[in-house]
């Protein structure tokens, strides 16, 4: 989806033309392709789905909008306050989930709006929670049986419309005279809303989320000026209002590390008072091993932004900054115009909410290299610690001292899920920069000529976690290198020779005579072409690279290989 516009597929027992109208011109730049299937036909349009050789194309993107009682019988009796049968209800929703589950298989991804019911109705009041009762408590059971039922589908996601209603004003979101006019249950807020989020889970289905958030420290993390005051002056936690909303914008900040979000600090200020107050002040949150890197300095902002990605090597488009002046955020906005750089409030007050309702951090999976990726950066600090107090005499004897061990493996159900986030996230290092489901990932490497490996990588000072992956495809007297993936955090290290020896090997055992890789530039891929012209492979065409497998191609001697058990 890198290229072509998004394709939408809207599927709705109601009028989803509003939804539509917005979706095509929510994107200007690249502005959507949208089908709307006739309301009304929900299971008729989802059933469609399922012959391939039909419409649908698998590159679209489905969005499913229903009201419960148009799909879940048993509910209708629950809202006309009629006894009825949660387990027939409930069969209901595994009826439909099927349905889904087949569907989203021909589809890139399937989103699907959280059954809601209107505000303005009161249901049974005090007893709308009582089982077999109230129809509230068994609406919460029919979503939570069908989040349940779609779980093993890693391509099908949900939407949350209780948030659209609340920002289009809550009862004011549900429009009756439109419903009867048009079959149009909300106003346009909430389509504008939904429309919002649905590009914000697209954006995250190819990759394109935050990685980094950019801190200032005075008046953001904390108040006051810590170099006047030093860390006892600034105002953190205690029982001030603002130190507590201080505290509480760390900890949100903090949360996010947990989803793979990276922290830097980026400040005017004098570095011994400012690393003193976050070692030592009692009520801070965030600690130096919770950042990645930091320029404190007295230097602008833009040329130390400048060294932090270069440091962390991710590009400027990955990132968020946030400064409470204005005019720094102007001049980071004028220079990194890739930056996301929101308006800040003034009031510290509204720093957690500010952050939180944030969409850029949006992702379709979340692995335990996610959790883990704060870890990692802190054991690379202590990589270039290490390196710049050691005599090694050259970068190959710096990286022999690192004892660097990679681990191969196959791609299987352990694996799948992280090997298809790092396929859709990775930039730089990336061949062909091809994105594909975890189904999709699972399917293509399911036929008899092709293979996939995924790549963990280790060192004296801790795990990298996953970080590479490399596919093949065996045709003739030839294997075309597919995917050949890297994670920044280990590009330079060798690794991508070791990766390419391990499908050299897979092509020598298939008889094959040719180990080939095509180049697919992109703006952001320039270090994994640098790679390959550097990589002792015949560069053939433009872009195209070829290796005679009569010739060895070597473990590099800086680092081990090694093969993981079969899961």
């Amino acid at each position: 989806m890198t290229g072509a516009p998004v394709r939408y597929r809207l599927i709705s027992d109601f009028n989803l033309e509003t939804l539509a109208r917005i979706l095509r011109i929510n994107n200007p730049q690249k502005p959507a392709q949208v089908t709307v299937t006739p309301y009304g036909q929900a299971f008729q349009s989802l059933l469609a789905l399922q012959n391939p050789s039909g419409f649908p194309d698998t590159d679209e993107i489905g969005i499913v909008w229903t009201q419960p009682q148009s799909i879940v019988k048993t509910y209708t009796d629950a809202a006309n306050f009629l006894p009825y049968d949660t387990d027939a209800a409930l069969a209901e929703v595994n009826a439909f989930a099927d349905v889904l589950n087949q569907a989203a298989s021909n589809l890139r991804a399937l989103f699907i709006t959280r059954w809601t019911s209107p505000s303005t109705e009161r249901g049974l009041g005090p007893l709308d929670y009582r089982p077999g009762c109230g129809a509230r408590i068994l609406l919460d059971r029919m979503n939570i049986q069908l989040a349940d039922r779609l779980a093993s589908s890693s391509n099908i996601f949900f939407l949350e419309p209780d948030r659209w209603i609340g920002e289009a004003g809550g009862n004011a979101a549900w429009t009756p005279a439109l419903w009867y006019a048009a079959k149009a249950p909300f106003s346009s807020k909430v389509y504008q809303a939904a429309s919002n989020d649905i590009l914000s889970y697209t954006q995250a289905l190819g990759g394109h989320t935050k990685k980094l958030i950019i801190l200032d420290l005075d008046d953001t993390l904390w108040g006051g000026i810590v170099g006047e005051t030093g860390w006892q002056g600034i105002t953190l936690g205690g029982h001030s209002h603002a130190g507590e909303a201080f505290q509480d914008f760390q900890r949100a900040l903090k949360a996010l590390t947990q989803r793979g979000v990276l922290l830097a600090l980026c400040s005017k200020n004098d570095e011994p008072a400012a690393l003193e107050a976050i070692d030592k002040h009692p009520e801070m949150i965030l600690r130096r091993a919770d950042f990645a890197a930091w320029r404190i300095n007295w230097q602008d902002k833009a040329s130390n932004i400048r060294s932090i990605l270069e440091e962390i090597n991710l590009g400027a488009d990955a990132v968020l900054f946030i400064d409470d002046n204005p005019a720094e955020r102007g001049l980071v906005s004028e220079n990194f115009p890739q930056i996301l750089v929101p308006d800040w409030p003034k009031n510290p007050a509204l720093y957690p909410a500010a952050l939180k309702q944030l969409t850029c951090f949006d992702s379709v999976a979340l692995s335990d290299e996610d959790r883990q990726r704060a870890s990692y950066y802190a054991a690379e600090r202590m990589r270039r610690t290490f390196r710049d107090g050691e005599e090694t005499g050259s970068s190959t004897a710096w990286l022999e001292r690192l004892e660097i061990c990679v681990t191969v493996e196959e791609l299987n159900q352990t694996n799948l899920s992280r090997a298809a986030q790092l396929l859709n996230k990775t930039n730089q290092m990336n061949l062909s920069t091809r994105r594909m489901t975890e189904a999709e990932l699972a399917n293509w490497n399911a036929a008899p000529d092709r293979k996939i490996w995924t790549f963990r990588v280790a060192d004296r000072f801790g795990d990298y976690g996953l970080t590479g992956i490399i596919s093949g495809e065996h045709e003739g007297d030839t294997v075309s290198i597919i995917d050949f993936v890297l994670s920044c955090r280990v590009m330079g290290r060798q690794v991508e020779g070791a990766m390419v020896h391990q499908i050299f090997k897979w092509a020598k055992e298939q008889g094959a005579r040719h180990l080939e890789a095509r180049f697919v530039p992109t703006e952001r891929n320039r270090p994994c072409h640098d790679f390959w012209t550097a990589s002792g492979f015949e560069e053939v065409h433009p872009h195209h690279f070829r290796w005679v497998l009569d010739n060895p191609y070597a473990v590099p001697d800086a680092l081990t290989l090694k093969a993981q058990a079969a899961a």
